[in-house]
């Protein structure tokens, strides 16, 4: 009787172990697959594993460098926008907490990334295209990946960088390096005009807004004289709309919104001001303090569309405005002119005399 039993057991065990035998031997060309395919979704990601820091490093003789009297010269023009802001703060009272969007900190567009100690304010239409690919090579996707991908680069880079609190940028500041790029305000703004209005993508929201914008201001009588037969805004009819919404105090596209609101640098301290004038200069100084110059390299894209110059585009639509519209303008990028050391001057000499209509003369303080 117990000799019948243990072989029956034997026959159990024996059983159980071709049953463990065979599903392993199904699972292990499943496991083989699995792992193939995650390597290959991580590189259809943009995360290929060149190196232990996971980002693919640039040569050493592909490197751009600055000489250290060019290092010297930068850091002093670094040393002079930083004590300009700080006075021009001062004088205006933006230093001071307060209620509206001038003296309130805002944080919604840093990009904070800690394992590289770097935080930047994401201004749209200063060099944002060419900084959020930085970010984005800087969160871990490759530059190949960012190349080809038809995804939104700001919407990639949200995925890695959350929007972080006042005290918790406060905090990450205190081991890492805060930048802005700053830009000439009426420079940025009609090179945001016609991204987002004159080449606006066909259903997008710009390209409705624009629509709107025809419909409610192109036959205004200060308007119609310099009309043009276009489904999209003229220049005069978007900044008209552009006074309203600041006169409404209604919400401002973040491409058209005042750098100085946008990123309140008189409530949040910035260690460094790059200028878009001096741009490839400061790009590589900043690069160079942050230890990064194998990682990420001073690259300028989305040069803008219908391969004008900067120079022709402002005289040809920047002429298109009264002298008051000219100035309304202004004040409402007076910080932004004020605090980082832009004139409006040359966008005056090119500027319409006032409609007869009575139009209030308006002098620039």
């Amino acid at each position: 009787m117990k000799l019948s039993k243990s072989l029956a057991n034997c026959r159990t065990i024996r059983r159980y172990l071709l049953i463990f035998t065979a599903v392993s031997l199904l699972l292990l060309p499943l496991s083989l697959v699995y792992l193939v395919w995650n390597e290959q979704l991580q590189k259809i990601r943009g995360f290929e594993d060149i190196n232990q820091t996971r980002l693919p490093l640039i040569p050493e003789y592909a490197v751009q460098t600055l000489t250290p009297q060019e290092m010297l010269q930068v850091e002093q023009r670094m040393d002079q926008r930083r004590e300009r802001l700080k006075d021009k703060c001062s004088a205006y009272g933006l230093d001071v907490l307060g209620h509206d969007s001038w003296h309130t900190p805002n944080t919604w567009e840093f990009l904070v990334n800690k394992k590289y100690h770097i935080i930047w304010c994401n201004v749209f239409k200063a060099a944002s295209s060419s900084w959020m690919f930085n970010f984005n090579v800087l969160a871990g996707y490759s530059p190949s990946y960012l190349r080809k991908t038809k995804k939104i680069l700001l919407n990639l880079a949200r995925e890695r960088y959350p929007r972080v609190t006042l005290d918790e940028l406060r905090e990450a500041q205190n081991d890492s390096l805060t930048f802005i790029i700053a830009r000439n305000p009426f420079e940025r703004l009609l090179s945001a005009y016609r991204d987002k209005m004159v080449f606006a993508l066909p259903y997008s929201f710009h390209d409705k807004l624009g629509r709107s914008i025809v419909r409610n201001y192109r036959k205004k009588p200060s308007l119609v004289a310099r009309a043009p037969n276009t489904k999209y805004p003229s220049f005069p009819e978007f900044v008209n709309w552009l006074l309203d919404q600041v006169k409404r105090g209604s919400f401002i596209d973040m491409h058209f919104v005042a750098a100085t609101s946008f990123c309140t640098p008189c409530l949040i301290r910035f260690d460094m001001i790059l200028k878009f004038e001096s741009l490839t200069e400061d790009q590589l100084y900043l690069i160079e303090k942050t230890g990064l110059k194998r990682v990420i390299a001073p690259v300028w894209r989305n040069m803008g569309k219908g391969g004008r110059k900067t120079h022709e585009l402002q005289q040809q639509f920047y002429a298109q405005l009264t002298r008051h519209e000219m100035l309304e303008l202004y004040e409402y990028y007076k910080y932004d002119f004020e605090l980082f050391d832009y004139d409006i001057q040359e966008y005056l000499q090119v500027a319409r005399p006032d409609e007869s209509s009575g139009s209030p003369t308006a002098t620039k303080n």
